[in-house]
């Protein structure tokens, strides 16, 4: 037998075994919770799961190595299925601006937003950036994240989108799952001359198969909505991307709904996010198809708004929901997912077992990673997390808490580090 970990005295181990696909309806409810529950792992795979009395007692626990988990909740790692690691500073003035009244799209027009983070991932070094994004993920591993997916589209220039890709795939496995997507359509750039259309055609003649060919990102991820790409823009973007064999990923129905549905439907997205303004007309139709809705309500709290997408709406009429963090510079800095839970919870009505499912098994399905990901079965990757709460419900009812007493990654501690100064990590301001 290989190296071997037995956790043992959880007082509820939250396996979310269950059916062979995304959850939804009554089986987001189903965290399959095993009440003094112990698991036994060789060689960073789960290899049996159960009651204690019968874990302890196979063979291979006698000689393993324990954790102790007394009275604890364990329960797989979260999958956190939307962040923007690689994004340099913290849009500071754009926080101040939207304090003092200023909206969204106000900021941008002048220069913030979006655009400005451009500038300042364009001026940073490679050497800054790594180390920005290593910071972010050390934050995202001792708050209980341990696979997530993270996009490019900083850059906008083919060069440096390349390069934020080339970075994610050195950084994969340091500590974390990281699963690329290459977000070329995330605005057109400030300096692209010529109209959102042209830069969609440069995108699919110079990027997308540059992107492709290295073998650089599992997804495509496109932004459609006002200000940024159009639903005929998307669609060809997209369209491109699957030829490529790039499944799509979209941003839509932030502020407005271009038809976010539809979009996704007629690409075969894998996953639809924020969705805060979706047409409730087309969410039947989303509920009968295979897309992951991925709600991002800490992006809601930060703007200051105050319209979170319908995740009731959604999961009474069946459609398979995950949550997010949208981790970003400027209008989610959160990579805490059990924050992510509380508002989940409080301000979309999930309930605490709906919020859990889609913070680590349909995150999961929504990035193609369930196989190994997202719940605690035989087989899979032991990535797991010892919590100091004895009752998952804990878990969104002290909001902003961080209860991750132990994190594990295929079966080995994630030790504790201090995170570096905030203040080291930063280039200078941009005028």
């Amino acid at each position: 037998m290989g190296n071997a970990l037995l956790v043992r005295g959880a007082r509820q181990l939250l396996t979310l075994r269950g059916p062979a696909g995304p959850r939804r309806g009554p089986d987001l409810r189903d965290l399959s919770i095993i009440e003094n529950g112990a698991m036994l792992i060789v060689d960073g795979r789960i290899h049996s799961i159960g009651p204690a009395r019968r874990i302890e007692n196979l063979s291979e626990s006698r000689r393993a190595e324990e954790v102790d988990a007394t009275g604890s909740v364990v329960m797989p790692g979260f999958v956190d299925a939307h962040t923007h690691l690689v994004h340099g500073p913290p849009r500071l003035a754009d926080y101040e601006a939207r304090i003092e009244g200023r909206t969204y799209q106000e900021i941008a027009r002048n220069g913030g937003g979006i655009a400005w983070t451009i500038r300042a991932v364009r001026q940073a070094t490679p050497r800054r950036l790594r180390f920005q994004a290593l910071s972010s993920l050390r934050r995202f591993a001792l708050t209980g994240t341990t696979t997530l997916e993270a996009k490019s589209g900083y850059a906008l220039t083919l060069n440096g989108e390349i390069k934020i890709l080339r970075l994610l795939k050195d950084l994969d496995g340091h500590p974390l799952d990281i699963i690329p997507t290459f977000l070329g359509a995330h605005i057109k750039p400030p300096d692209f001359i010529g109209d959102s259309y042209a830069f969609i055609d440069t995108l699919i003649r110079e990027f997308l198969p540059e992107v492709a060919k290295k073998r650089l990102a599992r997804f495509a991820d496109v932004y459609c909505e006002q200000g940024a790409f159009s639903y005929p823009e998307a669609l060809r973007y997209l369209e491109a991307a699957g030829r490529l064999g790039l499944p799509g990923r979209i941003h839509a129905a932030q502020f407005t709904d271009l038809g976010a549905v539809p979009l996704a439907l007629e690409t075969s997205a894998h996953s639809l996010d924020h969705l805060e303004v979706i047409d409730p007309k087309h969410i039947p139709a989303l509920a009968r198809s295979n897309i992951i809705a991925t709600l991002l309500p800490c992006s809601v709290l930060h703007l200051g708004l105050t319209r979170y997408a319908p995740a009731r709406a959604l999961i009474d009429a069946g459609a398979a929901v995950a949550i997010a963090s949208d981790y970003n510079p400027g209008t989610s800095p959160v990579w805490n997912m059990q924050t992510v839970i509380s508002l989940a919870c409080s301000q979309m009505r999930m309930t605490p077992a709906e919020a859990i499912v889609a913070a680590t098994i349909n995150g999961a399905w929504s990035l193609g990673a369930a196989a190994r990901a997202g719940s605690l079965e035989s087989g899979k990757q032991a990535d797991f997390l010892v919590l100091s709460v004895s009752d998952y419900r804990e878990i969104p009812y002290y909001i902003g808490a961080n209860h991750v007493r132990r994190v594990f990654k295929r079966g080995v501690s994630i030790e504790a580090e201090p995170a570096p100064d905030p203040v080291i990590e930063r280039e200078p301001l941009l005028p």
